[in-house]
């Protein structure tokens, strides 16, 4: 019985094309997007921005492949894959980076230790 309840160490979190989300996301597992996203994504590992997607918002997460349109800021605390399609109107801050050529990326980009840090309150 309880295994209709656990959760797939595998299971992925995805966004079809032709869906619309506005709102913020905030994910544990990794995340696709082949649709459009109007708000900030929080993942706790991988986001895939397929060809067809876009995100308008804010993305942080540890490694992103972006074959889409981001219209926002991108902080990974592992790696940025921009693939050839990609297209990015915002800055960049991670750990190491690849961009393909074909490319666009409008923006600044950091690197090195610049992990995002957790929220903490004292």
């Amino acid at each position: 019985m309880s295994k209709n309840n656990e959760v797939q160490p595998t299971a992925v979190n995805l966004v079809c094309d032709g869906t619309s989300i506005k709102g913020d996301i905030q994910a544990s597992r990794d995340i696709r997007i082949d649709g459009f996203l109007n708000g900030k994504i929080v993942v706790n590992g991988k986001v895939v921005i397929g060809n067809t997607g876009k995100i308008e918002g804010d993305v942080q997460c540890k490694t992103i492949d972006v074959s889409g349109r981001v219209e926002g800021n991108i902080t990974a605390s592992e790696m940025v894959n921009l693939k050839n399609t990609a297209i990015i109107h915002g800055n960049i801050t991670t750990d190491k980076i690849t961009v393909e050529p074909g490319a666009k990326f409008t923006g600044s980009c950091k690197m090195g230790d610049v992990a995002p840090k957790k929220d903490e309150k004292k």
